[in-house]
């Protein structure tokens, strides 16, 4: 069979006709598809950004009230990093102690719990060598190998020597109860009784737990939309648990009430109001019940915002049971947590629109309210926290 050119090239010029063609067509639709859309004004959610004709008073607030303790934060590099740049940032917000949840840095996704160990043990040695009373470093364990003859002995061997270092206490992260599993390839839950060892040695070692369970609600829901958190979705679609692959919200959140309840002895940080910031009463009732349970309210500033007499009223009430905390360290996000906490300022904005398509409104909350936020119950929680770096 002999090769054709002629026929070759009859066919490559048919090809890049189409080709072309394709192009042309779908440019053509594009455009005519943008020129209704303006006509119609029509926009991509991401796109409106309003700008507020609202005239009301605003009060930034650059620096906060009262020195504080930042009890939920990621310094992945505190192993190696200069600390230096980071505590001046602190000085100028008033932060005199942050803590750090990630002890392990990014070890802590490797799996290893001896490279995490390693991770751990340099962080606390940066940190007594250069600022000793500025920075708390929490712990973090592998959960995975729950199925190993030797699981037990590892885990208390792991958080006596953390605590022999210098750790003030230990993190879990969400993967447990969404994605963490055992030997058989199932779901380690919350309250699995596995894990009792590591509470009931936590309880002994007199160290907090501060545990992430879950995600917000919307993020277990349908993405549609009567979904709040649709733009979410849309940038980080990673973040929502569709049923086919995960338990319901309220499946881990019964889990973690469960686990709550029966480890009386160990106190608790329930990370992120234990996603019910937009129900406040749920959350108060979750208190009530558990006096060694705590919370904090890092990422979720944004719930509270938008409910200013309520989360008022709940921060006065509750007022010696949460804590302040941040999450992703970035120094010019906490101006708004203290617009939020001090002001009463109405209808601004909120520093990243997918967390939620509101404005925020400021809280106002009395002194003594916000010192206990800030920092006192902080120093009851963590009696290592030098005392004096608070005093006037």
């Amino acid at each position: 069979m002999f090769f054709n050119f002629k026929n070759f090239l009859k066919s490559l010029t048919f090809i890049l006709i189409l080709f072309f063609a394709v192009i042309v067509s779908s440019t053509v639709s594009y455009f005519i598809i943008d020129i209704t859309n303006q006509k119609k004004n029509l926009m991509d959610i991401e796109e409106y950004s309003p700008i507020s004709s609202l005239v009301v008073p605003e009060n930034p607030v650059k620096k906060a009230k009262f020195p504080f303790v930042d009890v939920h934060s990621h310094q992945w590099r505190m192993s190696m990093q200069d600390l230096s740049p980071l505590v001046e940032e602190m000085d100028s917000l008033n932060m005199k102690v942050l803590i750090n949840l990630s002890g392990s840095g990014a070890a802590a996704f490797s799996g290893n719990q001896s490279l995490m160990d390693l991770n751990l043990q340099k962080s606390i040695e940066n940190v007594k060598n250069n600022f000793p009373n500025r920075f708390g470093v929490f712990v973090n364990l592998v959960y995975d190998n729950i199925d190993d003859s030797d699981f037990s002995k590892n885990i208390v061997e792991s958080l006596e020597n953390a605590v022999e270092l210098g750790a003030i206490g230990l993190k879990v992260y969400k993967e447990l109860g969404l994605n963490t599993k055992d030997s058989k390839g199932e779901r380690i839950k919350v309250d699995d009784k596995r894990l009792s060892i590591v509470w009931e040695t936590c309880a002994k070692l007199k160290i907090p737990v501060l545990i992430h369970s879950g995600e917000p609600s919307p993020f277990f829901d349908p993405i549609d939309k009567f979904n709040e958190r649709f733009l979410h979705a849309r940038q980080r679609p990673r973040s929502f648990r569709p049923p086919e692959k995960y338990p319901t919200f309220e499946t881990v959140m019964d889990e973690q009430y469960r686990m709550f309840k029966n480890n009386p002895k160990t106190i608790f940080l329930n990370a992120h109001l234990g996603w019910m910031g937009s129900d406040l009463d749920k959350l108060g009732r979750h208190l009530d019940s558990l006096p060694n349970v705590y919370t904090e309210f890092g990422a979720v500033i944004n719930e509270l915002g938008r409910q200013p007499k309520r989360a008022r009223k709940f921060f006065i009430d509750y007022q010696d049971r949460i804590l302040f905390g941040k999450d992703s360290y970035k120094k010019s996000e906490y101006e708004l947590y203290f617009r939020v906490l001090e002001t009463e300022d109405e209808y601004f904005d909120y520093f990243r629109k997918r967390h939620g398509l509101w404005k925020m409104y400021g809280l106002g909350l009395p002194d003594d309210v916000l010192k206990k936020i800030y920092y006192q119950n902080a120093l009851k929680i963590f009696p290592s926290i030098d005392e004096n770096l608070f005093k006037n």
